[in-house]
């Protein structure tokens, strides 16, 4: 198994509370594929990754909306971060509604809720932790966006000094 894997699995909030043991047990599960730059790795509908978590080994990994025919960059992935947690805990392909493209030749692990869930029995804690860092992962995103909302909803509204 690759440094590059064992190194973005150490920095992932999927591992935080997982032993040194635990991570390289989770790292042989996971694969690795290259993505050129400009490249779509995951669009709404998208059925090919549909099981799987992306995990941003290297490279600029961008999460784009749609809005009124213009693409909105929501967010720049760093080294560690998750992508595609809809469709892996078992929400349709259709409940996606960002598109993750490579800005620049990009290495992303993919690990598929089949080979997670594999470990059910054998290390529960395991999956539960990884689970768990999945949890906080969409929690420090959703608690983002709330504060970009009320800072933006500051500046249109000319509130509290902010603008």
């Amino acid at each position: 198994m690759s440094e590059l894997i064992l190194n973005t699995l150490r920095r992932s909030t999927l591992s935080k509370d997982l032993r040194d043991s635990e991570i390289e047990l989770l790292a042989g599960l996971v694969t690795q594929r290259e993505y050129k730059s400009g490249e779509c790795i995951l669009e709404p509908g998208a059925v090919e990754l549909k099981d799987c978590l992306l995990i941003v080994a290297e490279g600029n990994v961008e999460a784009k909306f749609n809005s009124a025919g213009q693409a909105v960059t929501l967010h720049q992935l760093q080294q560690g971060d998750i992508a595609g947690v809809i469709s892996f805990v078992g929400g349709s392909v259709q409940n996606i509604s960002a598109t993750i493209v490579a800005k620049s030749d990009a290495k992303i692990l993919l690990l598929e809720r089949g080979r997670l869930e594999s470990l059910l029995n054998s290390c529960p804690s395991l999956v539960y932790y990884v689970m768990r860092g999945i949890a906080r992962d969409v929690h420090g995103t959703a608690r983002r966006m709330n504060t970009q909302s009320v800072e933006m909803n500051n500046y249109i509204y000319h509130t509290h000094g902010r603008y």
